[in-house]
């Protein structure tokens, strides 16, 4: 695992992928499959791995975050960033807080709270979990109500922000007015596209953000550090080739689940099997796993031809 501090300029570097999390039938980690996963990502040439909402970390128990943190950063290669995420409520993140202080990761991804927050409470709430743990967090925005742009601003500035996952929803992702607002004050190589491949490019070319997270690259990560390198390249035509090649998977995501369908769509894969999910979540109904497995074989061999 990468434990040197973390610049602006790696955020642009490679797409993020955000794996789900394999366990045993008794729910706990499955240490063999969870590198297998990651050497089959690595072996695309991404470099940064999120462990948040399709690992279903929403859900896991602060007891058992050490054994977590501990078997990421002993799988994950040197050159690998590892973020991993806490809460979404205060209570768990404090107590995550203050178990990351004794650990080399240098940040961790704040998972959003739906409800029972306001601006000003999470703004004070991460200025304290950043002077616990020693370190500056990714916030992840899928709501313009959790926090204002003048507040995220003022975060950055400050270093309680490393960074922002940006993951709200636009029917346009190009017509996005708060986006344009935030980035009038929050540097661009400062926000990460949070939505997969679907609006990634729209996201990398007209805002000029500095990369984005990605379920699908999971499976196919030759193919998603192509489509950066095309879109970074500008080659609009290539990148929009790449990109339709993703969208059937990110269809079924987008219609069933975004973290269930990716859990089982991996072990469909073969590249390694993630097992049961974690409760409260459940596994992808039986009836939607052949229309899972067509696409995501498609999306292999489109894989192997970056061999």
């Amino acid at each position: 695992m990468n434990i040197e501090p973390i610049t602006a300029s790696e955020l642009s570097e490679s797409v993020m992928a955000v794996p789900p999390l394999a366990r045993r039938a008794d729910y706990t980690l499955d240490t063999t499959e969870n590198s297998k996963l990651i050497r089959h990502i690595e072996s695309g040439g991404v470099r940064t791995l999120l462990y948040g909402g399709n690992a279903n970390l929403y859900h896991v128990a602060v007891s058992d975050y050490q054994e977590l943190l501990d078997m990421l950063g002993e799988i994950a290669a040197p050159q690998t960033r590892v973020i991993p995420a806490i809460g979404p409520d205060y209570g768990k993140m404090l107590d995550q807080a203050r178990i990351l202080k004794t650990t080399q990761y240098r940040t961790a991804m704040v998972l959003p709270l739906a409800g029972f927050t306001t601006p000003e409470g999470v703004a004070t709430g991460l200025r304290r979990l950043t002077d616990i743990s020693g370190m500056p967090f990714t916030l992840y925005i899928k709501s313009e109500d959790y926090v204002d742009v003048d507040t995220l601003a003022a975060l950055i500035e400050d270093g309680t922000l490393l960074a922002i996952k940006y993951a709200i929803v636009r029917a346009d992702p190009a017509a996005d007015t708060y986006l344009r607002r935030l980035l009038e004050s929050v540097p661009a190589s400062k926000v990460v596209s949070g939505m997969g491949e679907r609006p990634a490019l729209t996201h990398t070319r007209d805002f000029r953000l500095a990369a984005w997270t990605t379920g699908s690259g999971c499976i196919a990560p030759r193919a998603v550090m192509a489509l950066l390198r095309a879109a970074k390249a500008g080659e609009h035509d290539e990148a929009q080739r790449i990109r339709e090649h993703f969208l059937p998977l990110e269809t079924l995501r987008d219609e069933i689940s975004l973290i269930r369908v990716l859990h089982d769509a991996v072990t469909l894969s073969g590249i390694a099997n993630m097992g049961p999910m974690l409760p409260l979540l459940s596994n992808t109904p039986e009836h939607a796993l052949p229309a899972i497995e067509t696409a995501v074989h498609a999306l292999l061999d489109f894989e192997r031809s970056f061999a």
